[in-house]
């Protein structure tokens, strides 16, 4: 009955004390004790034991993320105390790596159950830091609930460090002072982890990742340089949701740009959900009795059940490497420990069974030195897996994007090895052919620019005369956004033709009408094999040029229309040819892809097109007359040459020999 009468004030007085003094009296050979994690480390009780660890034989400190006062050295300590870490830090990592002390590879959300069931992870003593009492008697856990409060709730003593400098954050947070058997009393500043350095590289992955994130998604993303630049590039978007283990500035940037909302979440809307907060004081004042923001303990925020109740959930990870299968290793390099597994399963699972779910493995195509590839044939011997190949959706490098999921492993090769860096391309193709994984004649395109020309990549608003005019086909629910696009208009995402879009191109001639692969190829063509089809995909960018019009998601899109043009270098003229899906046409797509079409020609100071036309494909001839140039034409058995040039603008005259 302590808790709501006064008396839980005498029980506090009673139980203050200086720090070393307390852990002297209660600290005995064998006991197993427990750290706060991360930003909210209690750095005066770590101070205040490190001299009482000398006292004592076969203890056991138990951490899950070492930031403050524990020393890196541990070689001292170690025949007195032996750490077990459940995340590789800066800090730790020598000391894991020399056997000092020990990784423990768990998901984060099953280590409060460590706590409460497993015996041989019976908490001794815990050491934590909060705020102070309220009037009632309750101190939050601030920063860090996470692995905090099952500590707390199930060690035989609990120790904290009462600091005036800890916020007070809503949701699962609160321990009230008889949960609790000593205090010390210690103002000092909170821990801070920030990232300001930036790389062109991770530039370039979160812009990638931006596209693949959509207005109204919940959003986990992990924690480090990356994850801090892919953060920030969502700072246009309308009404994500965080509902993630840790939360940065990055994410703080992302509210004061208006970007986080919650209004749109399935799952506590309008509250940034997390577990943890890992950043600057500016963070720090954020939370501080913030309803927005609710910090719950881990085994719930990371809990896959919960995750995936939150609709367009996004998980977004980074990877050390990723083999040509989708195997992904985030935890050591080859046999060398190196940060942990995290909640990065959790999330993975979760954002998978979500309804529209997306997982995003983000990584630099090379190691930071670039003498070696992070995509590769095999992992490096010793390497963890610790997503597998089941799991992945889409990775990305600075070399743009692959879609693995539903993917064989023939498909997922070769998107992989498309967004490689272009220096090791090569012998990861002989590597899949040597392992059977792509066919033995898979080409790859020539690279005279070293990135995907995304550049070229626009929308494009169709409208038909009316709602009802409109082939019936594409007239289906979800055939177009609900923002700016109105029944009757449809949206078509034109873009450069990628090497993995093989298949999508077979199934678009073959959707076409026997007169259209006439008109298309001047042949009645009736197959489209590997062979012709993977040169049509593999292609320089510079002397070739494709554009495909697609609908639906990123990496499982459907081809509705394309139009190239291959360049002769002799004359600089290109000749150019396109064609759109039967139900698609009569909507401006043709004219819309030629006038791309040049707007790319003219950049790369080509003179101008030609084609070859037959003269009963009088729609095609008709979106060459309404290209703004001078059109030249010549009939001959029945097939019409075309020609213009870009440097003649058509004045209404259109000129036949």
């Amino acid at each position: 009955m302590l808790r709501f009468d006064t008396q839980w004030k005498d029980y506090y007085r009673q139980r203050l004390g200086d720090g070393e003094t307390i852990l002297r009296s209660v600290i005995q050979d064998g006991n197993r004790i427990f750290v706060g994690s991360a930003c909210s480390e209690p750095q005066e009780l770590v101070r205040s034991l490190l001299p009482v660890l000398p006292e004592h034989r076969d203890l056991e400190l138990v951490q899950n993320l070492s930031m403050g006062s524990i020393p890196e050295d541990w070689s001292k300590l170690q025949k007195h105390c032996r750490i077990k870490t459940f995340f590789i830090g800066d800090r730790m990592r020598k000391a894991v790596n020399l056997g000092l002390a020990d990784y423990v590879p768990t998901y984060f959300s099953s280590v409060p159950n460590l706590f409460r069931e497993d015996n041989s992870w019976q908490l001794d003593v815990a050491l934590i830091q909060v705020s102070p009492p309220d009037e009632h008697g309750f101190c939050s856990l601030g920063i860090a609930v996470d692995i905090n409060k099952t500590a707390a709730q199930t060690s035989g003593t609990v120790v904290a460090q009462v600091n005036p400098l800890m916020p007070r954050t809503f949701g699962d947070s609160f321990l009230h002072v008889t949960q609790m058997h000593h205090f010390v009393e210690y103002e000092e500043p909170l821990l801070e982890m920030t990232h300001t350095a930036q790389s062109a590289v991770a530039d370039l992955i979160a812009q990638y990742v931006s596209a693949l994130v959509d207005d109204g998604s919940t959003i986990q993303v992990g924690v480090g340089r990356m994850a801090n630049t892919v953060l920030k590039s969502l700072k246009d978007k309308k009404d994500l949701g965080v509902h993630g283990e840790i939360l940065t500035d990055a994410h703080l940037y992302l509210v004061e740009k208006g970007a986080i909302t919650g209004r749109r979440k399935t799952l506590h809307p309008g509250k940034i959900i997390a577990s943890l907060c890992l950043g600057s004081r500016d963070l720090y004042d954020f939370v501080h009795n913030n309803p927005e923001v609710e910090l719950y303990p881990i085994d719930y925020v990371n809990e896959r059940r919960i995750v995936s109740k939150n609709d367009n959930m996004v998980s977004i990870n980074s990877a050390l490497e990723i083999d040509l299968t989708g195997q992904v290793c985030a935890d050591s390099i080859g046999h060398n420990l190196y940060s942990g597994i995290g909640g990065y399963v959790d999330f993975m699972h979760g954002a998978s069974m979500a309804r529209n779910g997306k997982t995003i493995i983000v990584l630099p195509s090379t190691t930071t030195d670039g003498k070696k590839s992070r995509i590769v044939s095999h992992l490096t011997y010793g390497a963890g897996v610790v997503s597998p190949r089941t799991n992945v959706r889409y990775v990305v490098t600075e070399f743009g994007v692959a879609y693995l999921h539903g993917k064989t492993v023939r498909e997922r090769a070769l998107a992989l090895i498309n967004i490689a860096h272009p220096r090791f391309r090569e012998s990861l193709l002989d590597e899949g052919k040597r392992l059977r994984y792509i066919y033995q004649d898979q080409i790859l395109r020539p690279v005279y620019e070293s990135l995907y020309p995304d550049r070229w990549e626009r929308d494009q608003i169709f409208t038909g005369e009316a709602a009802g005019g409109l082939p019936p086909s594409l007239l289906q629910p979800g055939q177009w956004e609900t923002e700016g696009v109105f029944p009757g208009d449809l949206k078509v995402f034109f873009r450069p033709i990628k090497p993995t879009d093989e298949r999508a191109i077979q199934e678009f001639f073959y959707s076409l009408p026997d007169q259209d692969i006439y008109y298309r190829f001047l042949s009645a063509m009736k197959v489209f094999p590997h062979r012709n089809t993977q040169a049509m995909c593999n292609i320089d960018y510079e002397h070739e040029m494709a554009i495909v019009g697609v609908t639906g998601m990123i990496g499982n899109e459907t081809i509705v229309a394309m139009g190239r043009y291959i360049l002769d270098q002799k004359s600089n003229m290109a000749e150019v040819d396109f064609a759109v899906r039967a139900e698609w046409q009569r909507l401006g797509i043709g004219t819309f892809l030629l006038h791309t079409l040049c707007e790319i020609a003219k950049s790369k100071g080509i003179t101008g097109f030609n084609a070859y036309v037959l003269a009963g494909n009088r729609k095609m001839l008709s979106v060459f007359y309404k290209v703004g140039y001078v059109v030249h034409s010549s009939l001959e058995d029945g097939l019409y040459e075309i020609e213009f040039r870009f440097d003649e603008a058509a004045r209404a005259c259109i000129t036949d020999s």
